[in-house]
């Protein structure tokens, strides 16, 4: 069966994606970081209110993969708690100076996950070596790697991702970033069964007054402080729609 993974940054948003025929869902916060780790109050939300299987990043930052001493204790944490709370799976990933899998670190968040169906993330698209890459989280016991073929998306990373998908003996390959209904198809043609989807819309904030020249964010922002990130279920559907179609 092939399985569609929706990335959600709310319980909202996963409720919504759930409903909408999501078959997994990736839970993070922070979506201007690309994902990082939800928080405690999110994940016990998830537990209580959704039915698919749920997988939260764990990431403690913005940013690299290569993290400080500090960071990595906190993804330990992260990982114990996620596993003690029940969680089918999780999200991780770690590199070190050189871009390569940092396999100290990764092995002992493996042996912390028990388990859990093991995801490493996008670290992979900014990895040295990708087919080596590949062995190594194989030779780790990877569930699957959330990959864009090391391109800004991954229709653009087609090649690569055709490459591993032949190669790899044991993790699937999931490609994630910028695919949607009008690509899916082209994924699923070089035989990957899971893919990857934010399936996100901005939407406009519910508030009426709006506080003008203040915000909470120095930096220049694509999302404004009066619009919110959230799942499309026309979207979703309509990815699942073609998924359906091609499985049968």
């Amino acid at each position: 069966m092939l399985k569609l993974e929706i990335c959600c940054y709310s319980v909202n948003c996963a409720l919504t994606a759930q409903e909408a025929g999501a078959d997994q869902i990736e839970l993070c916060a922070g979506p201007l970081e690309g994902g990082v780790t939800p928080s405690m109050g999110i994940l016990k939300q998830a537990l209580q209110y959704l039915v698919i299987p749920v997988h939260p990043i764990v990431r403690p930052r913005g940013g690299d993969f290569c993290y400080s001493r500090f960071d990595f204790e906190a993804m330990k944490n992260d990982v114990s708690c996620i596993r003690d709370m029940g969680f089918p799976g999780v999200s991780f990933g770690v590199l070190n100076e050189e871009g390569k899998v940092d396999m100290l670190r990764m092995r002992q968040l493996m042996s912390l996950a028990g388990d859990m169906a093991v995801t490493f993330h996008r670290a992979f698209d900014m990895c040295c070596d990708p087919l080596n890459t590949l062995e190594q989280l194989t030779e780790l016991g990877v569930k699957r790697i959330l990959t864009s073929g090391q391109q800004s998306s991954a229709e653009l990373g087609l090649h690569l991702l055709k490459e591993l998908v032949q190669a790899t003996r044991g993790p699937s390959i999931m490609p994630g970033a910028g695919v949607r209904a009008s690509n899916i198809s082209k994924f699923l043609e070089i035989g990957v069964k899971e893919v990857h989807s934010s399936a996100g819309k901005i939407v406009p904030s519910r508030m009426i007054y709006r506080k003008a020249g203040v915000r909470m964010s120095s930096e220049d922002r694509e999302l404004e402080e009066y619009t919110n990130y959230s799942v499309d279920p026309e979207l979703v559907e309509a990815m699942k729609g073609v998924m359906i179609l091609i499985d049968h």
